[in-house]
């Protein structure tokens, strides 16, 4: 899960409108009062129980939340949507838990050694028993990005091959022109930052994590990031031998030994101009990996389509049903199990309650309905991956996505928030669907989160599909102005990734309730829909999107 903002902005104009808005049929409205807070309780206590030890990708609560999706799929009358006749899509997953000695960094004025978890984080890069880094050079190299629609190149054909970049997180932030500004875009997601140094053939990658550029405190990503880790079996893209993450605090210390500054650096990565910088240093670290694969699988159940020609096209919903398992250090006593309530338990009963109202319609809709709990999200959106190369249709006949991930537990709200606002025309539906609730829409409060890439749309968009990320929104009904958003800060710092995210008794799910009932209506505006949503002209995603339409035109997708 990534967390749920919120930013009004206008959706769409008023002729927009004007011209033909959704509106929610008598029978539409009733099969959404099938959403109950009882419904959706009852749900998340049961994936988010110690029964299921936290869903962690491969293990026994994995395959426990599988199968509870998938007998909730049947007893709806969904029929199954993987390949073969089932209602899971089966795949592998490469675990790897490393184990790092020190990083030990050497330069003529002396040498600095960094200890695991508190100053540092290094997984694998390879699905090897061994990654190591012997005396690799360390260069640092900004941001990292290449992107040629901005004239920007922070490598600048720098032979890097067998080096140990340096990289800093998110994007340039000081040029509004330049990377959207303070919005995170794609270029400034960490996965994207390793994925850019594998290509120049270095052997090791650091990012330097401070809490304002991940948009989370250091104890985040060492929960995340140790322990098993998760990976689909490796192809023939370069690989990196270590990905790491360095505090900012270890960073200066390893600078000071380069006679470098930090901050002086970080200003020089701002500028277009900027070329990699050597260290004049060099970094050994050796991790030894206990590698195994392991089997899970996204939970799909198919809604079929009324209409003879529509029904060749699918409303895809989604919603992770993995979390991250058990702590392996926990001391005698101490609550080890991250059982994921809201991340994504929560996400995964708005999707089951979802379906249960288009099944409580007379008539199905006119476009087919596809329900994906997807695996492993939260080791770098794997299952979404997975399902986006290989679809049950042509990702050219998906109208749209959306994702649900995370859940309103504090009451309602007087806005709900759209994660992708402006970027495609189900601005349209959803604006229509939430102002039959008497209430507004907002984009991204925290766009220097980037959070469109960091949950599990983001694989279909890159498919093209139109998506939609939805979260909760901010404005809650009695209370004060910025509750909402000190409610969502503090859970962030205590919960977010933590043991404590557990169902509790004073949850309000009334919120919730409304929120689910409008992720209904937009699918079902959108699969009766005469044409299905579009990017926006020069959206990222628009030239994925007429690529997979064309590919519709061959003969073997007829």
């Amino acid at each position: 899960m990534r967390l749920l903002p919120a930013l009004f902005v206008s959706l769409c104009s008023a002729s927009a409108l004007a011209a033909g808005a959704p509106t929610v049929t008598p029978q539409e409205k009733t099969a959404g009062q099938a959403i109950t807070a009882d419904l959706l309780r009852a749900h998340v206590r049961f994936l988010a129980s110690d029964l299921l030890e936290g869903r962690g990708p491969g293990t026994r609560g994995d395959a426990l939340a599988q199968e509870y999706i998938a007998t909730q799929f049947e007893g709806l009358g969904l029929k199954p949507g993987a390949e073969g006749g089932g209602y899971l899509q089966r795949f592998d997953l490469m675990g790897i838990n490393s184990h790092p000695g020190a990083m030990t960094f050497q330069a003529k004025a002396g040498r600095v050694e960094l200890q695991p978890r508190e100053d540092f984080i290094a997984v694998s890069g390879v699905q090897a028993t061994e990654a190591k880094l012997d005396a690799s050079e360390l260069v640092f190299v900004g941001y990292g990005i290449v992107a040629p629609e901005y004239q920007w190149d922070d490598f600048k054909g720098a032979d890097l091959k067998g080096k140990t970049l340096v990289i800093l997180n998110n994007d340039p932030e000081d040029d509004p022109r330049l990377f959207g500004g303070k919005a995170r875009l794609w270029y400034g997601r960490w996965d994207y930052k390793y994925e850019q140094a594998a290509k120049t053939g270095a052997a090791g990658a650091i990012i330097i994590h401070t809490t304002p550029s991940a948009g989370y405190p250091w104890q985040v990503v060492r929960t995340s990031w140790t322990g098993e880790q998760f990976e689909l079996p490796a192809g023939d893209a370069p690989r990196l031998q270590v990905k790491a993450w360095t505090t900012e605090d270890a960073t200066k210390q390893v600078m000071k030994l380069a006679g470098q500054d930090l901050e002086a650096l970080r200003a020089a990565a701002q500028k277009r101009d900027f070329r990699p910088v050597p260290l004049g240093v060099t970094l050994s670290l050796s991790l030894t990996n206990e590698v195994r694969r392991r089997p899970t699988a996204n939970v799909l159940g198919l809604l079929p389509g009324s209409d003879p020609t529509l029904s060749k096209e699918v409303v895809l919903y989604s919603a992770h049903h993995d979390h991250l398992g058990k702590k392996d250090d926990g001391k005698p006593g101490e609550d080890v199990i991250y059982n994921g309530a809201l991340d994504n338990a929560a996400g995964v009963a708005a999707m089951l309650s979802v379906a249960r109202a288009f099944t409580a319609l007379p008539t199905p809709p006119r476009r087919t309905i596809l329900f994906a709990a997807v695996a492993a999200e939260e080791y770098g959106l794997l299952g979404s991956a997975y399902l986006a190369a290989h679809p049950p249709v042509p990702p050219g006949r998906i109208a749209a996505n959306i994702n649900v991930d995370g859940g309103n537990v504090l009451g309602r709200t007087r806005d709900i928030t759209v994660i992708g606002l402006g970027k495609s025309s189900l601005d349209t539906f959803v604006t229509a669907m939430a102002k039959t609730q008497g209430r507004t829409v907002k984009a991204d409060q925290l766009s220097d989160r980037g959070f469109f890439y960091r949950s599990d749309q983001f694989n279909f968009a890159r498919q093209g599909i139109p998506a939609a990320y939805f979260g909760s929104g901010m404005d809650f009904i009695g209370r004060p102005e910025g509750w909402g958003k000190a409610q969502r800060g503090q859970w962030e710092a205590k919960h977010y990734h933590q043991p404590s995210d557990e169902v509790r008794p004073e949850w309000d799910l009334s919120g919730a309730v409304e929120d689910t009932r409008l992720f209904f209506l937009v699918g079902a505006q959108v699969a009766k829909a005469p044409q299905m949503p579009a990017w926006n002209k020069g959206d990222e995603f628009e030239a994925a999107r007429l690529k997979s339409l064309e590919a519709l035109k061959a003969p073997s997708a007829q």
